[in-house]
């Protein structure tokens, strides 16, 4: 384990450029190895997650490569043309890679094993085994559905119209990759719209699919199975839950001014830019496009005073991920942030609702928690900082908590700085070239 520590740090200033976005990543790789032909991908995230995708793949058939100038090539087997591994299916700390994958094989006549390590292996994934098992897989697991796991894929899979019991693009996104194998049609039928990526590189690889509202202001998607996909290129966009940290970070550090270039703005991720402007955050939009179905922009940030403000349950979907530097925004605002519906932190790499609130509390911020709601009380001024925070094998903990090691009075410390590289390879050498100053912590 690689300790860190995060001191009182210089303005930021600069423009940079964060990872590729992880969701569309891992995406991209499934997609492109379920087509049929070679689709070259750019931007693609190198971080440990998404290689525990590329792997997996390759291990089902699928030809991967890297090259000299970071562009990725795969070569497609189509629509059903995945084989059984001769291995384990190690996804590491990747609860969207596994579960994305089981979706993908469910409906091949194979039987496959998954294993991750010790945090994934906490995940519980009933709520993926339900609506596969519907389509016709079989499963073999831990309680609770917990991996390891063997998923026995149908020679005979049926098409299902299945209503999310909860907001989770992972769930819709596996019941749609089985679908793909699937004769007929497949439905998902989601009550809070969640992210999109799956449908917009659906429809980037020529599968038919549709999305229509429903009177709940939900979303009813409806896929065409077994069809022939066309290899397609595309640059992935930057991750805005990675943009998060250095956002967080000039807005919370007086006289600070970044611009963070191409920038994955969906509608559907962008939760935390809403929250952020309501709670009187500089941030500007320039370049507005689109790449790869998906828009993007370049983001700019001037610090600026903060307050707090009540962030809706609903909200929760489009910036599930952003909570724990969302918290620590709300740590250096003047006044009350209310965040509500965070029940999904905690089934995160940790239990998230409570790991945020424990490392508020070390630092000196007064934070409780009250079912699935978050109260942070900040009094307009850095806190004490100070701390040695335990990451709990959670990138976005550690993450979240450097920042605001950058901003607070006394350096704050986290215990395992190793998992960062999951989502984010690069955070500490691009923030410190912003102004940051994280260091490798002695014990």
């Amino acid at each position: 384990m690689t300790a860190l520590s995060s001191g009182s740090s210089r303005p930021l200033h600069g423009r940079c450029r964060v990872p590729g976005d992880k969701s569309i990543s891992h995406r991209a790789l499934i997609l492109g190895a379920l087509a049929v032909g070679r689709t070259r991908i750019r931007n693609l995230l190198e971080g440990d997650d998404v290689l525990r995708t590329a792997a997996a793949l390759k291990a089902l058939g699928a030809r991967i490569a890297r090259d000299r100038n970071g562009q990725w090539t795969v070569h497609g087997v189509g629509v059903g043309g995945l084989v059984e591994p001769g291995e384990i299916l190690d996804l590491g700390n990747s609860g969207t890679g596994a579960r994305l994958l089981m979706g993908a094989v469910a409906t091949h006549p194979f039987t496959s094993f998954f294993s991750g390590d010790e945090s994934l292996r906490r995940r519980p994934m009933a709520r993926i085994v339900e609506p596969l098992t519907r389509i016709g897989a079989r499963f073999v697991a831990r309680d609770g559905s917990r991996l390891p796991l063997a998923v026995v894929g149908t020679a005979s899979p049926m098409p299902i119209a299945y209503t999310l019991p909860v907001p989770s693009a992972q769930v819709k996104s596996a019941v749609l990759l089985a679908g793909l194998n699937a004769p007929g049609e497949t439905t998902v039928i989601e009550p809070v719209a969640t992210r999109d990526h799956t449908e917009n590189m659906l429809r980037h690889f020529g599968a038919q699919i549709t999305v229509t509202a429903t009177e709940t202001g939900g979303k009813r998607i409806v896929l065409t199975g077994q069809p022939e996909l066309k290899p397609a290129d595309l640059a992935v966009p930057g991750d805005p839950s990675s943009a998060a940290f250095p956002i967080v970070a000039a807005l919370i550090r007086p006289g600070s001014a970044i611009t963070i270039e191409g920038v994955g703005t969906n509608p559907l991720r962008t939760g935390l830019y809403q929250t952020l402007a309501e709670m009187g955050a500089q941030l500007g939009v320039a370049k507005a496009r689109i790449a790869g179905g998906e828009p993007v922009a370049d983001i700019t940030v001037k610090a600026g005073d903060l307050h707090g403000v009540n962030v809706p349950a609903a909200r929760a979907p489009s910036m599930i991920d952003e909570y724990p530097i969302l918290a620590v925004a709300a740590a250096f605002a003047k006044g009350r942030t209310v965040m509500r519906g965070l029940g999904e932190l905690r089934v995160k790499e940790s239990d998230r609702l409570a790991a945020i609130a424990g490392g508020l509390r070390k630092c000196g911020v007064a934070a409780t928690i009250d079912g699935d709601t978050l109260t942070v009380e900040g009094k307009g001024a850095p806190p004490k900082g100070g701390a040695l925070v335990a990451a709990q094998l959670d990138h976005r903990i550690a993450m979240a908590f450097l920042v605001l090691g950058g901003a607070a009075r006394k350096p704050v410390r986290i215990d395992d700085g190793e998992t960062i590289a999951t989502s984010f390879p690069g955070f500490v050498k691009l923030m410190n070239r912003l102004g940051t100053r994280i260091v490798e912590a002695r014990r």
